[in-house]
């Protein structure tokens, strides 16, 4: 089994100062100051941000950190631990949609992003200064818990706070600089992904999970819900597999699935696909999601799409967002322990409906339960990163080794495992 363990804040600041004086060996590391930010785990409600739905993501205590100074001019100089051979320089008037690729379009990105906001809010772009900045993390790359996020969460508290915005000081402004984010995500980096990821990273509570409703245009204090995760208490716990499969979301696919859904929605004259789920979900009221009711509900909305590959996306998103709900209310009502079927009908709508998931992530979700998990499922994008297993909590190595020689019996690379525990979310170190 191979543990990915989180850094203490002390020892992820102390390694990315480092980083940084080996990067600008030469020059006064007075000002230099560092933040973090969280990667995050999704419990439920996966491919509904986009889709004006709900999603509960918990953040990790896996964080990136960023070394970063404020400069006097424009100019942008970056490196990363994680990428050694791909510093950039350039300049913030020059970043534009198209402009910037690889890891440094999530950095400069954010920098862009906090201009245009300013912009329209009747500031000055120019508030946002130059600055050299130094990446360290042990958020796991490419394994669908969101490193991309943690790394522009990172920077935008480190933004805020050179640039005396405020905004990191309360939950609107954390917010802002959420839209910020997730805008260098999109125009920037190419990757068309919904809010969730840096909602989570930026407005997490520990000890939490985030109920995130992601319809357009809510106030961002009705937008968010902390709801108790305290899987201890019942004797639980999340394990987090890493399948080591690496995921990308600009090759393509996840654009597709998105589109689909986009398409289907103007089909049958609506905004987005929350709106049907919620007129599905108000016409079986008071009756289980299996009921005939749901099911003749949604029926009647699927039987006037043209095809049924719009059919199964659009499935998957209104079951998913009942079944978001349906967790967050046996969470409340203190039933952790009775989530299981919940995460295991998302897994099946994911692989069947919206047919994002892959070998290693059935692999896992299967050896999982076979070994004792009360439920499992992919987590993230798809295509590849991380399953998660709800646990007893003194079977989770167990369970672990269970998946890893599961792994090796299909002829598979060896899974990397964690432990979900809420955690903080970003902040100045």
């Amino acid at each position: 089994m191979q543990w990915v363990e989180s850094w203490p804040d002390d020892v992820g600041a102390d390694r990315v100062r480092r980083a940084f004086a080996e990067a600008f060996p030469a020059e006064d590391a007075g000002d230099v100051h560092v933040y973090a930010a969280p990667g995050r785990v999704n419990v439920i409600g996966e491919h509904t941000d986009y889709n004006a739905g709900l999603c509960l993501p918990v953040a990790l205590p896996h964080r990136t950190y960023v070394a970063l100074r404020p400069r006097t001019d424009s100019v942008v100089r970056l490196a990363s631990a994680q990428e050694p051979g791909a510093a950039w320089t350039g300049r913030l008037e020059d970043v534009a949609p198209g402009a910037v690729t690889g890891w440094a379009a999530y950095v400069a990105g954010v920098a862009w992003a906090l201009g245009q906001h300013l912009e329209a809010t009747g500031g000055s772009a120019s508030q946002v200064p130059g600055f050299d900045a130094v990446v360290d993390s042990c958020v796991p790359y490419g394994a669908g818990v969101s490193s991309s996020a943690a790394l522009e969460c990172s920077v935008a508290v480190g933004i805020d706070d050179v640039a005396g915005l405020g905004l990191a000081a309360t939950d609107a402004g954390r917010a802002t600089l959420a839209a910020a984010a997730i805008r260098a995500e999109n125009e920037i980096a190419g990757a068309p992904t919904g809010g969730m990821d840096q909602s989570a990273s930026l407005r997490c509570a520990p000890g939490h999970a985030l109920l995130l409703d992601c319809r357009p245009g809510l106030d961002p204090a009705r937008a968010v819900e902390q709801i108790p995760f305290d899987l201890a208490a019942e004797g639980l716990a999340l394990l987090v597999i890493d399948t080591r499969a690496e995921h990308a979301l600009v090759d393509g696919q996840y654009a597709q699935r998105r589109a689909a859904c986009e398409a289907a929605a103007a089909t049958l004259g609506l905004a987005n696909l929350r709106e049907l789920a919620d007129s599905v979900i108000a016409a079986a009221a008071g009756t289980p999601r299996g009921d005939a009711a749901f099911a003749e509900a949604l029926g009647a909305a699927l039987d006037r799409l043209p095809d049924d590959v719009s059919r199964r996306r659009v499935r998957h998103v209104v079951t998913e967002i009942a079944r978001t709900q349906d967790l967050v209310s046996l969470l409340r009502a203190g039933r952790a322990s009775d989530v299981g079927p919940l995460l295991d009908a998302s897994h099946a709508s994911l692989r069947d409906d919206y047919e994002v998931s892959a070998t290693e992530l059935d692999v896992a979700v299967e050896a999982a339960r076979d070994a004792g998990a009360l439920g499992a499922r992919m987590t993230g994008g798809g295509f590849g990163g991380s399953a998660i297993a709800l646990v007893p909590a003194d079977r989770a190595d167990a369970v672990a080794v269970a998946v890893a020689a599961a792994f090796s019996r299909a002829g598979l690379g060896a899974p990397g495992f964690l432990l979900a525990v809420p955690s903080a979310p970003a902040g100045a170190c």
